[in-house]
């Protein structure tokens, strides 16, 4: 087990060690000139060669990939360039709060939902209850998250005045003024989240009320409940849980558009901000961050996953 568990993990590092790589390609080679962001169309080339020179970017790309390595090791990204002497570190870490917030409440909102309907949906297949549940699900799959909120805009923001529609407020600002512009985005992730969901543990359940395990605990004369949450739910969550991860990775990227939408002052906001003024420090920290966290929150549910699956273990320990 111990070794399964140092696999999976140099595999992440390795991982992330690759996707850094990537990170940093993909900045070096996006149009335009960092410099002449900064200083403007006008300026002229001998004040443009000198910023580049000041901000290194005259050096060679590899020296500055493996500074800019070094410092991510140690939490150290930087400065901004679009806001000179602001530490990339202390951007982000006033906007963290709030898509970590964000992030919270919809999956704590969202995946107890979502069980609880795919249970009810696998239990009552083909019922009226399925049908209604399984038809939103889908509708909520269907629709992007831009249009899901610009709908919640228009209807709670808008027409009915009940929530902002979008936030004003700074990023530093106190919990009890951000929570009320925290309802609308936390409610669109929630719709998208529990779409996906819920489909995996209806199918998951209802393969797992076919299977011989259960067919053999009711002839046993096992009372229905019984059957269901000690034999068939447990087998059937087991495999929903990668489907979790993933859908709980996803919000990483999700709140980058959501928080576009709602004008949410979060991480995704600010990468939206540092991609449009060029800061390459601030896009590269932000883009290492993202895929630090999937790839930690992938490494998790594998772990879980080898933790509550005896079979998986010993056919892994075979190979």
């Amino acid at each position: 087990m111990l070794n399964l568990i140092t696999q999976r993990v140099v595999l992440s590092l390795v991982t992330l060690l690759i996707v850094s790589v990537i990170i940093f390609v993909s900045t070096e080679v996006l149009p335009g000139d960092v410099a002449t962001a900064i200083l403007g169309r006008e300026a002229s080339p001998a004040r443009l060669a000198a910023l580049r020179e000041q901000l290194g970017l005259d050096r060679p790309a590899f020296d500055r990939y493996l500074e800019w390595l070094g410092g991510a090791l140690r939490g150290e990204f930087g400065m901004s360039l679009a806001r000179r002497n602001t530490a990339v570190g202390q951007l982000i870490a006033e906007r963290l709060r709030n898509t970590v917030l964000l992030s919270a409440v919809a999956a704590a909102t969202g995946l107890p939902l979502s069980l609880a309907l795919g249970v009810i949906a696998g239990l009552l297949r083909d019922r009226v209850p399925d049908v209604l549940i399984s038809t939103i699900a889908l509708i909520g799959m269907s629709l992007p998250e831009f249009v899901i909120g610009s709908v919640l805009i228009l209807t709670f923001g808008v027409l009915w005045a009940l929530l902002p529609a979008v936030t004003v407020v700074p990023p530093d600002a106190p919990l009890d003024v951000l929570l009320p512009n925290l309802v609308l985005p936390a409610v669109t992730l929630i719709i998208v989240m529990v779409a996906y969901i819920l489909r995996m543990v209806r199918s998951s359940l209802i393969e797992a009320l076919a299977s011989d395990y259960v067919q053999m605990a009711t002839l046993k004369g096992l009372s229905r409940p019984r059957v269901v949450l000690l034999h068939a739910l447990p087998n059937a969550l087991l495999p929903t849980i990668n489907a979790v991860a993933l859908t709980v990775a996803w919000l990483i990227g999700g709140v980058v558009v959501v928080e576009t939408v709602f004008n949410f002052p979060g991480i995704g906001r600010l990468m939206v901000t540092a991609v449009e003024d060029r800061d390459l420090p601030l896009v590269q920290a932000l883009g290492l961050l993202g895929a630090a966290l999937y790839i930690a929150i992938n490494l998790g549910a594998d772990l879980l996953t080898l933790w509550l699956s005896p079979r998986l273990r010993a056919r892994l320990l075979q190979m």
